[in-house]
């Protein structure tokens, strides 16, 4: 649905919503009545979750996700979504893993950049991970920079972590 309006996105459109989820739903986040009034509203009078996953409907009614809002990286007015660069590095043979955020850039505002787990044993350099993504997306998707590290940072249960990715990338470039 749209953000704007909560009206629903047209399927193959190519526009870009906010995933939403209607029919049994939780009462709300525990002691949170912020949190739980932001994401769950009433559209239509009916009940929805807002998730705050951007996605676009293709036109047979695929769901594409995006990303989370809260994670969208903003490089010279562009919205870049960092799951969707993500999925592109892990595509090349020679990336395990990898983890996608913006930082601070003078000239763009953000720069995409990235922190990349080789599988063992294989070898790929910045030029070739960022030319192989380029090809796969728009080029202004693909990371300026790439640090390597053994494995890219994840909490116990699977999920990226983010803040110890920025700390890995800000130890190969500083400042």
């Amino acid at each position: 649905m749209r953000e704007a309006d909560f009206t629903p996105v047209t399927p193959g459109s190519g526009e870009i919503g906010l995933v939403a989820k209607h029919g049994n739903l939780p009462l709300g986040y525990y002691k949170d009545p912020e949190k739980t009034a932001r994401t769950y509203v009433t559209i239509n009078g009916e009940r929805h979750l807002i998730s705050g996953d951007h996605a676009t409907v293709e036109a047979d009614g695929t769901i594409r996700l995006l990303g989370r809002g809260n994670h969208c990286i903003n490089s010279g007015g562009e919205k870049i979504y960092p799951e969707e660069v993500e999925e592109a590095l892990k595509t090349h043979p020679a990336v395990q893993d990898a983890l996608v955020f913006g930082i601070a850039d003078p000239r763009f505002g953000q720069a995409v950049s990235a922190v990349v787990g080789l599988v063992e044993g294989a070898a790929a350099s910045d030029a070739e991970l960022i030319e192989h993504v380029s090809a796969m997306l728009a080029a202004y998707k693909a990371p300026r920079r790439i640090a390597f590290a053994a494995k890219a940072p994840r909490a116990p249960n699977g999920k990226a972590d983010y803040a110890a990715a920025r700390a890995a990338f800000a130890e190969v470039y500083p400042g």
